[in-house]
This record gives structure tokens, C-alpha cells and sequence, in this order.
């Protein structure tokens, strides 16, 4: 039970940092390139490169993204470690409401 306690503040960051629509497009636009500057993530984005900054600084805490400093430039790119944290998080309760599902199937048909 201990170990679950000590993950619940990780899984929470990951979830709240995700549950941010603005936070969300950031992930999506690195899982599309690769890796880009905050120049890149703030272009077209309709934020300010402050404001893009705070957030990728919210996923970084989250462990869903690294950033480095290449030159004049901070860098990002998905961090893969935590990224599979969250999707093992995501299969574990996906696989929760599958067994609940099928054993509310079960209950309505009577078997």
C-alpha cells in the first residue's frame, strides 16, 4: 500500500498536467516533431512564450518532458520514461473499467 502512496502525487501530476488543454497541444506537437524550441511551441500557439514556458515547466515536473539549453535555445523533447508511467497508468484503469463492464454485462444478462 506504501508503494502506491508514494506514486499517487506522480500520477496526479501527470493526469492534472495532462488535463490541460494548452499542456495537452504541447505534448502533441513534440510526439509530432521530436524535439522544439520554446520559439517553435510558442509560434502560431496564440500564448505567449512565458506562458508556454510555464506550462512545459508544469510537464516537466509531471516527468512527461526534458528540456536542455542548446546554445541561445531551451530545447524540448517527451520524456519517455514518464510517458510510460502515464500510459501504464492509463492501461491499468482501462483495464478496471473493462472488468467492471463486463461483470455489469453480466449482472443485466442474468448470467
Amino acid at each position: 500500500m506504501k508503494a502506491q502512496a508514494e506514486r499517487a502525487p506522480d500520477r496526479a501530476a501527470q493526469f492534472a498536467a495532462l488535463g490541460d488543454p494548452q499542456r495537452l497541444r504541447l505534448v502533441e506537437t513534440l510526439a509530432e516533431r521530436g524535439e522544439a524550441s520554446i520559439s517553435d511551441l510558442s509560434s502560431g500557439a496564440g500564448v505567449t512564450r512565458q506562458a508556454v514556458t510555464r506550462h512545459l515547466k508544469v510537464l516537466e515536473g509531471a516527468g512527461l518532458v526534458q528540456g536542455t539549453i542548446r546554445g541561445r535555445e531551451h530545447v524540448w523533447v517527451l520524456d519517455a520514461d514518464g510517458l510510460a508511467s502515464a500510459e501504464a497508468e492509463f492501461e491499468r484503469l482501462k483495464a478496471a473499467w473493462r472488468q467492471r463492464l463486463a461483470r455489469l454485462k453480466l449482472l443485466v444478462e442474468g448470467e
